[in-house]
């Protein structure tokens, strides 16, 4: 901590803009609600190929969080050049930020803190979420520090579960389609995937995150499929006394997007069936 602590002196971050925060050559956005000090921080991190800007328009989990009195901090990835098309260090995925083996779980810690003393947060304990090689972070950060998260929401990426061992109990909610031909439910490499990763499976991830738990939860499983859209929703609970402590959300006949997001494509695969902010906060609200 006190190493922390001498970077982010050594660093001086300072606000860009009301909601932009710079720590060095990385940046992240902050998206408070209307009472700051002491609220549950979200980290919610941008897919392979996006920025901390467009994630936040495309998804809207800033606007529903800060009225659930969430404050949602936006961390930036890293590029060849500029502040787009970014990417995490996931360990098997993606990009250049891969394989220059970025450390983006330390820049994560540094996020935490920088928001927990800037603007007055919860950084004791943290919740994540992210879409595609963000959700892929999301889930190895959360595996490797349990002692800083309260829970994870991943949507559409699988980390290396091959290399990464959860180290501790952590409440998890997983939203993966069944038709994601970028990063497969079943594993391995999609048809349409940006890189040569082969992709760890869903349930590989499920099981990964169940171990810490000790045996196997209780599990209770529902349909949602209420609209015609070509899409259901299987909502599987993994229980241990009497508290969720995995959800897997399995879109069947989903594609690769942020369900409810505003992105305009893929045209088929996006299911109406569930809104995913509503369905990560209300996961993080049972985990306070």
């Amino acid at each position: 901590m006190r190493a922390l602590a001498l970077l982010i002196a050594l660093v001086l971050p300072q606000p860009l803009a009301a909601d932009t925060v710079r720590l060095g050559d990385r940046w992240y956005r902050m998206e408070l609600p209307a009472t700051p000090r002491g609220a549950p921080l979200i980290l919610a991190l941008h897919g392979g190929g996006g920025d901390p800007d467009q994630f936040a328009q495309a998804s809207g989990l800033a606007r529903a969080a800060n009225r659930a009195g969430f404050a949602v901090a936006f961390p930036a990835g890293t590029g060849r050049r500029d502040d787009r098309l970014l990417t995490w260090n996931g360990g098997y995925c993606c990009g250049l930020a891969a394989r220059r083996g970025v450390d983006d779980m330390g820049f994560l810690r540094l996020v935490i803190s920088d928001a927990a003393q800037r603007f007055g947060v919860d950084g004791q304990g943290v919740y994540l979420t992210g879409m595609s090689n963000g959700a892929i972070l999301a889930e190895t950060f959360a595996a490797q520090n349990p002692d800083l998260v309260r829970a994870v929401a991943g949507v559409a990426g699988t980390m290396d579960t091959s290399r990464t061992r959860v180290r501790g109990q952590v409440p998890a909610l997983i939203i993966h389609g069944t038709a994601d031909t970028m990063v497969p439910f079943a594993g391995g490499r999609g048809d349409t995937s940006l890189t040569r990763t082969d992709f760890a499976s869903v349930p590989s991830v499920v099981q990964a995150f169940l171990a810490p738990w000790g045996g196997v939860p209780a599990k209770t499983s529902r349909r949602i499929d209420t609209r015609n859209d070509g899409t259901s929703v299987i909502v599987t609970d993994h229980e241990t006394r009497g508290r969720v402590v995995l959800r897997l959300l399995t879109v069947e006949g989903g594609a690769h997007h942020w369900p409810g997001g505003r992105k305009a494509r893929p045209t088929e695969g996006k299911t109406q069936e569930i809104d995913a902010n509503a369905e990560i906060l209300r996961f993080f609200a049972a985990n306070p």
